[in-house]
């Protein structure tokens, strides 16, 4: 599992903030060739990003391009340019605006090429962002239809447009609803999607970039909802997040117990319940478990705690 508690978006257009993120403790860093390039500056964004990959060592494990959605005429060639030129440094491509599996198809087969082409011995992943009705609607097959993708990025922005809400600022609670969240439907349902194919899903920007409360709530409201991580749109955004969704230090510990626990129980007591402190464990427990160890594991958390420590001796 790569850890994606924080993917951090940058513009393909500027310099600046291409060589700023290199610094940055993200999980995940993508050089987004899309919404955030003006159409005239996106042909030049693209050797920007093939250069940034060169000179910079970024601190990210994870770098990822979002490319120009597949009915746009930037598309192909943005994979072309900068996978062949840079691929050894990607690794994964983020598809916005995916509609059906003809869209993820379109891009695992030009990946495909260039990397035969080119004698990639990795393969890259793929990214898949659901940003429209016609995605949602689609999305248990899209989810299913390719092995190179990774997870499922829910876009609050064109959704909404797409789903007709009342809004102009994704993030926003929506007069009227404001005691619910009106994305509950839309995050269920690609977590749902994702978890079906083993997949990560992640949640998307919160454009109000100064109001860190109302970024970590909406961070908390995904976090319960099982994702794995959320979009930073600024440096102070990562930090939230890093803490947000990664286990704290007490659930990490448990997690692991529960595992070495449940493994001493089944397999040389061959029980198949057990008490652990206060609560019954069993096979579901363990599967519960090993969720929150991954997780732990990936953000590079140390074990402090040990069974006796949870079963009082």
């Amino acid at each position: 599992m790569r850890a994606r508690r924080s993917c951090l978006s940058v513009p393909g257009s500027s310099a600046k903030f291409l060589a700023k993120a290199a610094t940055l403790d993200a999980d995940e860093v993508f050089f987004d060739l899309e919404d955030s390039v003006a159409p005239l500056e996106k042909e030049a964004a693209r050797g920007n990003v093939v250069q940034a990959l060169k000179e910079h060592e970024y601190k990210a494990p994870t770098k990822v391009l979002r490319v120009n959605g597949v009915y746009t005429r930037w598309c192909a060639k943005d994979l072309i340019e900068v996978v062949e030129n840079a691929g050894e440094q990607l690794d994964c491509i983020m598809i916005p605006k995916v509609e059906t599996v003809a869209d993820v198809k379109f891009v695992s087969n030009m990946l495909r090429m260039i990397e035969q082409n080119m004698g990639f011995e990795k393969k890259i992943g793929i990214e898949v962002q659901i940003e429209t009705a016609l995605g949602l609607l689609n999305l248990p097959q899209i989810a299913a239809c390719d092995d190179r993708i990774e997870d499922l990025i829910l876009g609050p922005a064109d959704m909404s447009a797409s789903l007709g809400l009342p809004t102009v600022t994704a993030g926003e609670p929506i007069p009227g609803y404001e005691t619910l969240d009106h994305f509950h439907y839309v995050l269920t349902h690609i977590n749902i999607a994702a978890r079906a194919n083993n997949l990560q899903a992640i949640g998307g920007p919160y454009l109000l970039i100064r109001d860190l409360d109302g970024f970590r709530a909406a961070a908390m409201r995904e976090r319960a909802l099982g994702y794995d991580g959320k979009w930073a749109l600024h440096p102070d955004q990562v930090i939230v997040l890093n803490e947000v969704f990664a286990p704290t230090q007490d659930e990490y510990d448990k997690a692991e117990a529960v595992l070495e626990h449940y493994a001493y129980v089944t397999e040389v007591e061959r029980k198949g319940a057990v008490m652990f402190g206060k609560e019954m464990i069993d096979e579901a427990s363990r599967k519960m478990a090993e969720q929150f160890a991954a997780r732990g594991r990936a953000a590079g958390i140390k074990r402090v705690k040990q069974v006796k420590d949870f079963l009082g001796g």
